[in-house]
């Protein structure tokens, strides 16, 4: 029996969290629900994306994945029943599996069930519960729909080095407000070597020259930058918060330079 989790944007206000997981009970009793976020930003795929992306390795092999987000189909974008990695994923085939996927998944298929409701607002409800449910209790899910050949691709925003500098940038705030970039340290390392580098942010305003091991290894109030749980090179402030004191928000650039004999002559940095 696998756990089954939810991801969306509906907030804890209303009743959507509740009327999906009644909807799964209704189908399975046994079932397993667990939330990842409720909180993702209205209609924001790639957040949502994110916030999977580094959930999901850290559940067990068949585990059922609801992403409620954008969830309204069309013929190009259908309700979908993704394979990867041990687990199944249930959406809408937006792009939203393309970005949490590094590759392409073992199988899809194009969910065709009937639903219990004759609207078409609620598809967390009215469809991707129902099939985690059936999938939760053993059914098959390869027959609750046809084949899908091909994802429908987004594009994810890469560090790109030039001119002998990561050019990257932050892709996403969390609640204690830490700057997370799309810089991972395989690739930072491979650029930095043993080089004294520099972590620059807001337009050059604000500069780092080290990664810590903990956000406790600076200052409480100092800026500080670690390599994340999930691999990713976040900036901080010790017990602070960076995005609003630093004044950044998701999307603003972030550069990491290598520091030259003549740079650290003249104490740029």
């Amino acid at each position: 029996m696998g756990v089954i989790t939810l991801t969306s944007d509906w907030g804890t206000a209303d009743y959507y969290i509740g009327a999906v997981k009644g909807m799964i009970y209704k189908h399975f009793p046994e079932a397993r629900i667990v939330d990842i976020s409720h909180e993702i930003n209205k209609f924001d795929t790639g957040e949502a994306a994110f916030m999977l992306r580094h959930a999901y390795p850290s559940f067990p092999e068949g585990s059922i994945h609801i992403i409620g987000i954008n969830t309204e189909e069309t013929i190009e974008e259908p309700h979908t029943i993704a394979y990867y990695s041990g687990q199944y994923f249930i959406g809408t085939d937006n792009g939203v599996f393309s970005l949490i996927f590094d590759g392409p998944p073992e199988w899809m298929i194009e969910l065709d069930i009937p639903q219990e409701s004759t609207g078409f607002t609620f598809s967390s409800r009215d469809r991707f519960a129902i099939a985690a449910a059936r999938i939760a209790r053993g059914d098959d899910p390869k027959k609750m729909g046809d084949a899908k050949p091909n994802l429908v691709k987004k594009i994810m925003f890469n560090p790109v080095i030039d001119q002998g500098a990561i050019k990257a940038m932050v892709i996403h705030i969390d609640g204690y407000q830490n700057l997370i970039t799309n810089i991972d340290r395989k690739t930072f390392m491979a650029f930095v070597k043993n080089s004294a580098f520099v972590i620059s942010f807001r337009s050059q305003k604000y500069k780092v020259s080290e990664v810590k091991d903990a956000y406790t290894d600076a200052r409480p109030g100092e800026i500080v930058a670690v390599f994340a749980s999930n691999g990713l090179l976040e900036i901080a402030i010790n017990q602070g918060k960076a995005a609003s004191l630093l004044g950044i928000r998701k999307n603003d650039p972030v550069i990491v330079s290598l520091v030259t004999k003549e740079d650290s002559n003249n104490r740029l940095f």
